[in-house]
């Protein structure tokens, strides 16, 4: 008997259908070792050696495979080919107690029945330099959590914790939330000319005074601006310059983990972590009309843009059969990767079969599933498609001393764009000719402001990580997810990532005293370590080494250095039980007022926020008095918080433990069964509003609904930024000024 080992239940089940019954197919479920949670685990004095521990979550299936692996003949490893499947290969050797001689090592970047047969007639070593790259990770990560992690609890609060890369990512969206508040708006105006030649209407904007190109902020205010109309009105407009050009425009790439994450965000508005977990399934496998698994798409954690030859052949094949010859290419197209270490996996995401139209299997599909294969089917066969050619025109035009330009295009041909649809045109350009006389409709001016940055969302953020050479294809959604968890940022209704308060001050504190640690260009130099030794160019030890020694001589003195105060706020008034003074301070859930003398006088009260919320919960709740009375027993009843948002509890508890749940009306009704839309709290933190009916109504939106209904296809409308609304339906596109 052969045992394979991988770590999935569905990836096993998938692969077990291509071999015969010589084979058992087993799923590890995941790490099989790890550092222990309730200790360091490193031996910082014998060369960070890691204390590997079986978790208790994985004892049970450990046990059944060392079963199964003392009976077979062969023990062949099929986890994932990059660092992490390559660390759980090499753990499950330690945990199995595997002889030597008895184990393979495979790897495959598809699953499908030619991928993996061809991996089980060439096994390979493992490799250790990949091993040594995540384990180093690992140690790294723990270090700096465990001894950053007890010092936030001494300075701020308990059950803060610190991340090395999840610190960074907190960084940016802490500075960009400070360059929002920053911002200061700068008014200009916006200058277009509305022209007719032979009754074809026309815009160009304006682009010249005397020679001197107008920039985006020249025209500063109304009255330049109505200057500029007065003077346009009177003047004669003639064309001066006509440029053609024939473009060619190239299909993007096949997709990488980031740009997976980024476009599914975009277009279809998913989470990076709920991308992954999509990504991760059709990989796996799902089960189609042969009513066996099939894995339709390849490994989804890659920086790699290359196409097997076999994968870009049945493209073209493809190509040919749905749109004709004239739309495939003779000879595949190839990308160059950008990333300097682009590595993990030997190809771009692609499907497995390019010959799987989406449509063809979308009833196999869950809709989430489907629309994610399609964006990658679409990608992947768009890519290897004909070059679209643009026409592309541009008109000056003189009128006196002051020059206007228009510019418009025609697509000649459009190749890729057959697939994956174009941008209508606005600005249709009549055919004209040099000192062409044209008819001067109208002028039209625009106050515009200049607007912030913008917030970073899912998509923006893994470009920004990307960029700055922060992490790799496996930690862009872990690490959003991680901080949201903790409570260090939350997305508004936009899904838009912003810091709390907590964030901000946690932040503030790692960049002013631990500063190496969230530094972008260190950060960087540490990826790039790891991958110098996944290539076995440097020793892992070594990295830790260079690393830790700085690291705790900063931390020793920081202990000493920083004060509980700088983090605590003196309201300059003394607590009415001891006299000592009263500080504004962070608990579990957020600021409250508490004596300075804790824990020896136990005085607190509520913030003037937290009293405003609390009397706003007592009047919608029908307390009389400023107070609600419980209902079981009649005492008081306390306004509290918890993980989910403020609830109401008794306040003879633990005697009596009567609870209630306080419903954050909007004053909106649920379009579905009429009832109040309430504000409430994800597991994660996150804002959503749903129906108070549910379960009996399963109305819910992640932006704020307005009441109204979209005149075009009636789905509610919802808030979707300071000042526009629009339709809760994406497809529908509709939006208006509110």
């Amino acid at each position: 008997m052969k045992l394979l080992i991988v770590e999935s239940p569905t990836k096993a089940k998938t692969i077990s259908r291509f071999l015969d019954k010589t084979y058992k197919v087993k799923s590890s479920y995941g790490h099989v070792m790890d550092l222990p949670k309730s200790k360091l685990g490193i031996d910082i004095k014998n060369n960070f050696k890691p204390e590997y521990v079986v978790p208790e979550k994985a004892e049970k299936q450990v046990a059944e495979l060392k079963k199964l692996s003392d009976k077979a003949d062969t023990v062949i490893l099929a986890t994932d080919e990059d660092r992490e499947g390559e660390a759980i290969a090499w753990h499950l050797i330690d945990a199995l107690k595997l002889k030597k001689q008895k184990i393979e090592r495979i790897a495959f970047h598809e699953i499908t029945k030619k991928a993996i047969e061809k991996a089980l007639k060439s096994p390979r070593k493992l490799d250790m330099g990949l091993v040594d790259s995540q384990q180093a990770r690992r140690v790294l990560d723990r270090l700096v959590g465990y001894k950053l992690s007890p010092l936030l609890w001494s300075k701020i609060r308990r059950g803060l914790s610190a991340g090395r890369v999840q610190s960074v990512a907190v960084r940016l969206i802490a500075e960009r939330e400070e360059e929002i508040n920053k911002f200061k708006k700068q008014e200009y105006w916006k200058i277009l000319a509305e022209l007719e030649k032979d009754k074809q209407k026309f815009k160009a904007k304006l682009w010249k005074k005397d020679g001197k190109i107008y920039k985006k902020l020249d025209v500063e205010n109304k009255k330049e601006a109505q200057k500029i109309e007065a003077d346009l009105k009177k003047s004669k407009p003639t064309t001066e310059k006509i440029t053609k050009k024939e473009i060619g425009k190239n299909p993007p790439p096949p997709f990488t983990t980031s740009t997976l994450q980024q476009v599914a965000h975009n277009v279809l508005g998913f989470s990076a972590k709920q991308t992954m977990m999509l990504a991760q399934k059709l990989y796996e496998g799902v089960v189609l009309k042969e009513k066996k698994a099939t894995g339709l798409i390849t490994y989804m954690r890659t920086d790699s843009l290359s196409l097997s030859n076999s994968a870009t052949a049945s493209a073209k094949k493809t190509i040919e059969k749905m749109y004709g010859d004239q739309y495939a290419l003779e000879k595949p197209r190839f990308y160059k990767n950008k990333s300097k270490n682009a590595q993990e996996a030997h190809e771009a995401i692609r499907p497995t079969f390019p010959n799987k139209d989406p449509e063809l299997i979308k009833e196999f599909l869950e809709p989430h599933q489907f629309k994610l294969y399609q964006l990658i089917w679409q990608r992947m066969i768009a890519s290897q498609m004909t070059t679209a050619k643009i026409d592309s025109t541009t008109i000056k035009i003189k009128a006196d001393k002051y020059h206007l330009k228009a510019s418009g295009s025609i697509v000649k041909f459009d190749g890729y764009m057959k697939l994956t649809g174009q941008k209508n045109e606005d600005n249709i350009l009549p055919e004209l000719i040099e000192n062409d006389i044209l008819q001067l409709n109208k002028v039209l001016t625009e106050q515009k402001f200049t607007q912030p940055p913008s917030r970073y969302n899912d998509a923006s953020l893994v470009k920004a990580l990307e960029k700055n050479g922060i992490g790799r294809p496996s930690t862009y959604a872990p690490t959003i997810s991680t901080i949201q968890t903790r409570g260090y940022i939350e997305k508004d209704e936009n899904k838009k990532l912003f810091p709390t308060e907590i964030g901000l001050l946690v932040n503030q504190l790692l960049v002013k005293h631990f500063s190496e640690i969230v530094d972008y260009k260190f950060t960087a130099e540490v990826e790039d370590d790891l991958d110098d030794i996944a290539h076995n160019e440097k020793k892992w030890t070594k990295i830790i080494e260079n690393f830790y020694k700085p690291f705790e001589k900063n931390l020793k003195m920081k202990n000493k250095e920083i004060k509980k105060e700088d983090f605590q706020k003196d309201l300059g008034r003394k607590c009415p039980d001891c006299e000592n003074k009263l500080i504004e301070k962070f608990g579990r859930f957020g600021k409250f007022i508490a004596c300075s003398n804790y824990p020896e006088c136990k005085y607190t009260e509520k913030t003037k926020e937290d009293q405003a919320v609390e009397d706003k919960i007592v009047k919608q709740e029908g307390g009389k008095n400023g107070k609600i009375t419980c209902e079981k027993c009649g005492a008081p009843m306390n306004v509290k918080n918890g993980p989910y948002g403020p609830f109401l509890g008794c306040s003879a508890y633990p005697e009596c433990k009567n609870i209630k749940k306080v419903e954050n009306k909007i004053g909106v009704k649920c379009p579905k069964c009429g009832k109040d839309v309430i504000e409430k709290k994800s597991k994660k933190g996150r804002v959503f509003f749903g129906c108070s009916g549910y379960p009996k109504c399963d109305f819910v939106s992640w932006s704020k609904p307005t009441g109204e209904k979209c005149p075009n296809c009636k789905s509610p409308l919802v808030h979707k930024g300071k000042d526009k609304i629009g339709c809760s339906k994406k497809e529908c596109g509709y939006e208006k000024r509110n």
